[in-house]
């Protein structure tokens, strides 16, 4: 049997490719993490059902190969969720960049210890 081709393959088909060595760290949840978490749970739970999991899916996948290469577990989800809002037509890209930009403006980053 010959190799894969992976000629088509997009950022998240990692089937037959080299990868590296796995960091098991733990990492301690930023309160972000959870509202993303809340956020997807309230638009896919019985009540609304807004969004699938296999809608999900689909919007991380469909993200570009730089951006999912880049982010992090989390931040996709978030992408996924904006991705899809607007795509069902339920926000405006402009509401969401609007939002984006008021909250990164009252929160002030955390100072990084080393």
């Amino acid at each position: 049997m010959t190799g894969f081709d992976l000629s088509r393959a997009r950022a998240h088909d990692l089937g037959g490719r080299k990868a590296g060595p796995i960091d098991r760290r733990e990492r301690e949840l930023e309160p972000w993490h959870n509202l993303v978490t809340a956020i997807l749970n309230v638009l896919r739970d019985e009540r609304h059902q807004l969004l699938r999991v296999d809608e999900m899916r689909r919007a991380i996948e469909d993200m570009p190969s730089e951006d999912y290469l880049r982010l992090g577990y989390f931040d996709k989800w978030a992408v996924g969720v904006a991705a899809l809002l607007v795509e069902k037509g339920i926000m405006a890209r402009a509401e969401i960049d609007g939002r984006v930009a008021e909250l990164a403006r009252r929160v002030k980053p955390r100072a990084v210890s080393r």
